[in-house]
C-alpha cells in the first residue's frame, strides 16, 4: 500500500484540514505525526487529516499541579505502568463518555490502527492500577522524539490526571520538555497548557525532532 504524501501542513485549510482519504496504516500515521498532522475521523467522511490553526501544548516548565490534585496524589494508592495494557487503555478511552460529545473518534478502525502502531513501537500508554484493576490511563504517539497525547480515561477520580503526571515525569527524564496536547481542554488548561499558532507549533516540532531523543526503550 502506497505511503500517503501529505501537503505542507502550514497551508492547511482554515479548519485545519490537510488531506482527506487514505488508510491509517502505521507508516501513514507515523509520517503524519512527524509533520504535525493527526487523523480525526468524521462519520460519513473519508478519513480527514488535521493540523489545526491553533495547537495546545504543555511546556513542562509551566506545569502547574493544583493543590487538591497534589494532596490526592500524596494519599492515593494507584500504581502506574507504561505499555503494560495499551489495548485496555485505548478501549477505555473509546468507551469514555465526555461532556458535550456524542460518540467518539476512536472507532474500531482507529483502535486497530493504533494497536498496530503500538506493536511497531510508536504508540505508548500509561496505565493507572488499583488493586490489580485498570482504573485509568492515557495513550499517545512518539513521533521520533516528540510526543503527542491522544486521549485519556478514568474509572476512579483523578486516575487519568495522575497517569498524565507519570508520563510527564518519564518524558522529562528522557530529555523532552513539552507535550503536544493537540486541542485545549479545561483540565489541561488548569495544568498550565497554552495555545500557540500552527507555525509556532511546527517550528517547535521540527526543532525537537532534530534532537532525536529516545523516549521509550
Amino acid at each position: 500500500m502506497a505511503l500517503l504524501s501529505f501537503p505542507d501542513p502550514r497551508r492547511a485549510s482554515p479548519e485545519g484540514i490537510v488531506a482527506i482519504g487514505g488508510r491509517p496504516t502505521t507508516a501513514n500515521l507515523l509520517s503524519a505525526y512527524r509533520q504535525g498532522i493527526f487523523p480525526w475521523p468524521i462519520e460519513g467522511w473519508p478519513l480527514p487529516w488535521f493540523c489545526p490553526p491553533e495547537r495546545a501544548v504543555l511546556e513542562f516548565k509551566d506545569l502547574h499541579i493544583p493543590r487538591r490534585l497534589a494532596r490526592f496524589r500524596k494519599r492515593e494508592s494507584f500504581t502506574f505502568t507504561i505499555d503494560q495494557n495499551f489495548s485496555g487503555v485505548i478501549r477505555g478511552c473509546a468507551d469514555a463518555t465526555r461532556p458535550n460529545e456524542d460518540g467518539t473518534w476512536i472507532t474500531v478502525e482507529m483502535i486497530r490502527a493504533y494497536i498496530e502502531m503500538h506493536r511497531a513501537g510508536h504508540a505508548h500508554s500509561v496505565e493507572a492500577w488499583e488493586n490489580g484493576e485498570l482504573v485509568g490511563g492515557m495513550y499517545g504517539v512518539d513521533a521520533g522524539g516528540a510526543f503527542a497525547g491522544e486521549s485519556m480515561f478514568f474509572t476512579r477520580p483523578n486516575a487519568s490526571k495522575l497517569a498524565l503526571l507519570h508520563l510527564i515525569e518519564h518524558l522529562a527524564a528522557r530529555g523532552l520538555d513539552w507535550l503536544d496536547i493537540q486541542v485545549m481542554t479545561p483540565h489541561i488548561g488548569t495544568l498550565g497548557a497554552r495555545v500557540i499558532s500552527r507555525d509556532a507549533f511546527l517550528d517547535k516540532l521540527e526543532e525537537t525532532l532534530r534532537r532525536k531523543l529516545r523516549l521509550f526503550d
